[in-house]
């Protein structure tokens, strides 16, 4: 077959599928040439001499910095024929008969590490620090104190975002229709999940109650927050319009936001083109982080849950030393008279004065454990806590995809397979003409469907990717619960060993002679 005209030029149509497949893989993402300085880093991978490649340049034409797709078809016949050890010139080129020949280039899609990327075009990493996620935003989450008392059938909170310095009015119904957009908005990425609305009636007292309307305040603080830090949803409309519209129906506004943009594979630039920045091994690298961020999780959920009962403790050791200090009140207060046979009777009055008077030492005692468990919960388990949240959004995230994307894929996948065995059937068997076009248009509706799946997969899995780089940037925050622990107690020992060790010689001046003590020794 001929494929090169009179002029050494070649023929678009009769190209090999190679020529093909290089030009695929090397040619701008945005335009249908191939930059110059692309097409010089191919001439490298040929070894062939530094003399040759300079004949092969020579004969290529380039226009503004680009070469033409016949231009590059042209200069691969050119490294070909070099590489066999021929003299690259277009006259050898010139009404040739037979199939152009192969270069030695290696694999077609080796070659798009080639392609110019612009530094901004790094879309698959996020360089993101721990502490540039923690400085977009602060969001504070407050309840409103209500009038009629705490149990009511309706809560409200004061959400202020420190960013948008402004404070709005949010109920966990809006909360609720916040989280079902931004995951309808978002569902390739980390969403974290809501605390549960409701308690389980007549399984609780009314003090459980109020630990659930705090515990269920802290929750929304967390996804909040987790939410204002995200890289992707920060200047979202969406979390913008969560944070700061002040009107009277935000849910319909937030509905009416997500009804106007969309899901991020229709607005994201990079969404069909996603394939193409995937590292080739991008399914064992999931695998891989995959089972890191699961041992993590576990992990940080034995901390949480030890944290959790280190705290439950001060609180309890603050309750036994306010109860012990009454004790002692208590039977300092007992007036009864000892009977004439007790050796002690006469320091025994003595004695019972003194013991009231500790009581309120044990009442600073329990100020301070009870101080120390509050600094416990909210400086190192609301820090686990928050950081469990995100990993089990990570979880959910992986879930959504393996069962979602994949899955739909593969169903869509087997209802093509069906189809074209019935259109082969049709083929075999006559059927009425009418029938077999409806077929043939359900057939092109079905691969255009697949397409669309195959897309959004591969934009799940550099969705999937990105998050994955998220997770790992959270993880510094371990070094910050350590750091909130080691200080929680030092604080807590210091203040405490302060109380007894003022407490120590107020029992030497009130029972006199060591009375109780042991000498130093």
């Amino acid at each position: 077959m001929t494929v090169c005209t009179m002029a050494g030029e070649i023929n678009e149509g009769s190209v090999p599928a190679y020529y093909r497949e290089v030009y695929e893989a090397i040619h701008c993402r945005t335009d249908e040439r191939v930059q110059v300085e692309v097409f010089l880093r191919l001439l490298q991978r040929t070894d062939l001499p530094k003399a040759v490649l300079g004949q092969i340049a020579e004969h290529v034409d380039s226009t503004d910095g680009f070469l033409s797709k016949l231009s590059l078809y042209k200069a691969l016949a050119l490294i070909a024929l070099a590489q066999q050890g021929k003299q690259p010139s277009p006259k050898l080129l010139e009404n040739c008969i037979q199939e152009l020949p192969k270069p030695q280039l290696g694999e077609p899609r080796d070659l798009r590490a080639l392609r110019m990327q612009p530094a901004e075009e790094d879309v698959l990493t996020i360089s993101q620090t721990l502490d540039n996620l923690l400085a977009r935003d602060t969001v504070q989450v407050e309840l409103i104190p209500e009038k009629k008392g705490l149990f009511l059938k309706h809560v409200e909170y004061q959400v202020t975002s420190k960013c948008y310095k402004i404070s709005v009015y949010r109920r966990y119904s809006d909360f609720d229709v916040f989280h079902e957009v931004l995951l309808q908005r978002f569902a390739y990425r980390v969403v974290p999940a809501l605390p549960p609305k409701r308690m389980l009636k007549g399984v609780l007292t009314s003090v459980s109650e109020r630990d659930f309307i705090e515990g269920r305040r802290r929750g929304l603080g967390r996804f909040i927050n987790l939410v204002a830090r995200h890289p992707f949803f920060t200047e979202d409309e969406l979390v913008k319009t969560f944070l700061t519209f002040s009107g009277s129906d935000v849910q319909t506004k937030l509905r009416d936001t997500y009804k106007k943009t969309g899901d991020e594979f229709m607005t994201n630039r990079i969404a069909t083109q996603a394939k193409e920045y995937l590292p080739a091994d991008i399914q064992a690298q999931f695998s891989t982080s995959r089972e890191l961020i699961r041992n993590i999780h576990n992990s940080f959920q034995k901390l949480r849950d030890r944290a959790e009962k280190m705290a439950e403790r001060s609180k309890e050791n603050a309750t036994d030393l306010l109860l012990f200090g009454k004790e002692l009140s208590a039977l300092g207060s007992d007036a009864s008279s000892l009977p004439s046979l007790a050796s002690s009777q006469s320091t025994w009055g003595t004695l019972r004065q003194s013991l009231k008077s500790l009581s309120m030492e044990f009442s600073v005692l329990s100020d301070k454990a009870a101080q120390q468990g509050r600094r416990e919960e909210d400086d190192v388990v609301e820090k686990l806590n928050i950081f469990l949240d995100l990993l089990q959004s990570y979880k959910d995230l992986c879930e959504r995809h393996e069962k979602g994307v994949l899955h739909e894929h593969q169903k869509a996948l087997h209802k093509y397979s069906v189809m074209k065995r019935q259109m082969m059937s049709a083929t075999v068997q006559p059927k009425e003409q009418a029938s077999v076009e409806q077929l043939e248009s359900r057939i092109v509706q079905q691969e255009n469907a697949i397409q669309t799946m195959e897309l959004r997969n591969y934009f799940s899995l550099f969705c999937l990717h990105q998050e994955t780089q998220l997770i790992f940037s959270y993880l510094p925050i371990t070094s910050h619960i350590l750091g909130a622990f080691v200080n929680s107690q030092v604080q807590g020992h210091r203040e405490m060993g302060q109380v007894w060790n003022e407490l120590q010689p107020k029992l030497g001046c009130l029972f006199g002679d060591n009375n109780g003590l042991k000498p130093s020794i």
